[in-house]
């Protein structure tokens, strides 16, 4: 580049930062225009929360991204000119001589998607798509990453009115004609706690339209094949969900670590060796019942929906793990691993919230399932003993880490199941089982390293299942099989304890092979 050149580009971008619009002002014309701030982040090369940052006044924008979001913001100026008659810096923008003539970004045109003599979609190599920057293998007539038919663009319907947009100028004209002159007043500002919660309604309407649009392109693709529709979702469902895992982090008020340096008690001893951290999966028979012996109590086997999806709610560490020795690791507010002696279970008619071990003794356990023998142990309960703690790995916690992206899909789930759309249901699962699976130390996802976390993960839902193993026990039903992270045998009126359906707080009758699905009969064995 000509020294000429570099002096009029550094002043171009002088000129634009000048008059830099405020950040209420900077929101407008995104919202005017209908854009994402996915979208806008996408196309200047930053992340969504430095947008929303610039929007709501955290930040100001900084080279190198601040001269394309000002070119941005120079034509959406042109094109949403502000109502007030108000001076304002960016309709100074609109009318001062030109710089060399800037197109819109690339990502908010019309771009075709590339198709074959067939007409359908064709593929090449992944990238992030020029519109909403989520990594898609098919390609625009140019070349470049573009989803299948364009489905992540904009809205084409109207934008919804400018949350900081003035009264209109014409409002005094409508005035009776014998009311005093009116001024028109411009509408105040909303403050920045109604901004971000707008704000971050928004952002959830734009993930959960990023769900339908995969769905929607992958159906497309699969030309009403839906086995091939329902396998090509459950192929890309890592990065999806990984994309929204990390979008619904954006505006956390705390960082994470994603590759802590893991003790050795996290890690495997070899590839085929089990995990030294035990889950307590439940493997649970009432040793008073038996399939084999003749008898006719009705059992119901009971199925609890999207026990993993519920399971996110659940205190995760998110820093650096710390070794301490004795109880000083156990505390309300921090999380990870512990090393116990549980008490002896002296209630073999019930499940034992320590899961069906070989061996006695000390072992490995989640956070979650310490959580839940103390709570066994204590006045409500008077159930068990408390298990001694000898060292625990812990960092400071906090139950919600998850929670929006646990909102995120349950409504996917919610909506899914309420439509009949199967493909959005095969889906969303595939995506928060896949998360929990691959986020330990997984070839499938090189983005996080917390096997400590999936371990959590796991005996959450173990934990959840026994809880409503003891509610049937309070209520008078026999917990006759408990298994997995999902089934619940009973005997009884069930529906008398638990609301039937497939909402995540509800339960339904378990089909599938075999005797111990739907309802059969058991015997007595002993008293």
């Amino acid at each position: 580049m000509s020294e000429e050149n570099s002096v009029e580009a550094l002043l171009e971008e002088a000129r634009l930062a000048a008059a830099m619009p405020p950040p209420e002002e900077r929101f407008r014309l995104r919202e005017a225009a209908g854009f994402s701030r996915a979208h806008i982040a996408a196309t200047v090369g930053v992340g969504r929360s430095t947008i929303a940052n610039w929007e709501t006044g955290v930040s100001d924008p900084t080279p190198p991204a601040r001269l394309p979001y000002l070119r941005i913001l120079k034509g959406l100026a042109d094109i949403y000119p502000p109502t007030t008659t108000a001076p304002d810096p960016v309709a100074a923008l609109s009318t001062e001589t030109p710089a060399p003539a800037v197109p819109l970004p690339a990502a908010f045109t019309g771009l075709e998607t590339l198709r074959g003599p067939d007409g359908r979609a064709t593929e090449g190599d992944p990238g992030p798509c020029v519109r909403c920057g989520v990594e898609t293998t098919y390609q625009s007539t140019d070349g470049r990453p573009l989803h299948s038919g364009a489905l992540c663009q904009p809205t084409t319907t109207a934008p919804a009115p400018a949350v900081t947009a003035p009264a209109p100028a014409a409002a005094p004209a409508r005035v009776a004609p014998t009311a005093a002159p009116v001024s028109p007043v411009p509408a105040p500002v909303p403050t920045r706690p109604q901004r971000r919660s707008k704000s971050a309604d928004r952002a959830q309407a734009e993930l959960a339209a990023l769900i339908g649009r995969a769905v929607q392109e992958e159906a497309e693709r699969a030309g009403g094949d839906e086995e091939a529709a329902v396998k090509a979702l459950i192929k890309r469902a890592i990065p999806d969900v990984m994309h929204l895992f990390n979008e619904t982090r954006a505006s956390a008020r705390y960082d994470y670590t994603a590759y802590p340096v893991l003790p050795d008690v996290l890690k495997k001893p070899t590839k085929q060796a089990p995990d030294q951290i035990w889950e307590a999966r439940p493997r649970f028979h009432h040793p008073g019942y038996s399939i084999k012996a003749p008898g006719d109590v009705r059992v119901t086997a009971l199925d609890v929906n999207a026990a993993y999806l519920s399971a996110l709610k659940v205190w995760l560490p998110i820093g650096k793990l710390e070794h301490t020795t004795g109880t000083d690791g156990v505390d309300p507010k921090r999380s990870g691993v512990h090393l116990v002696t549980p008490a002896e279970w002296a209630h073999p008619h019930l499940p034992d919230p320590i899961g069906d071990r070989d061996e006695p003794g000390a072992l490995w356990v989640t956070d979650a399932t310490l959580r839940l023998l103390q709570r066994l142990s204590g006045p409500k309960y008077g159930l068990t003993e408390a298990p001694v703690v000898h060292e625990s790995w812990t960092s400071g916690a906090t139950e919600n880490f998850l929670d929006a992206l646990r909102k995120l899909l349950s409504a996917a789930r919610e909506e899914a199941i309420a439509t009949g759309d199967t493909l959005t249901l095969e889906y969303v699962k595939s995506m928060y089982s896949k998360f929990i699976s691959t986020m330990g130390e997984s070839i499938h996802n090189r983005e996080m390293v917390r096997p400590d976390w999936m371990h959590n993960i796991h005996a959450q839902a173990y934990a959840n299942l026994w809880g409503k193993a003891y509610k049937a026990h309070q209520a008078g039903l026999d917990v006759v099989a408990m298994m997995g992270t999902d089934e619940l045998h009973v005997t009884g009126d069930w529906r008398q304890v638990f609301t039937e359906g497939r909402g995540v707080t509800q339960m339904k009758v378990k089909h599938g092979d075999g005797k111990a699905s739907g309802e059969y009969t058991v015997g007595k064995v002993s008293g």
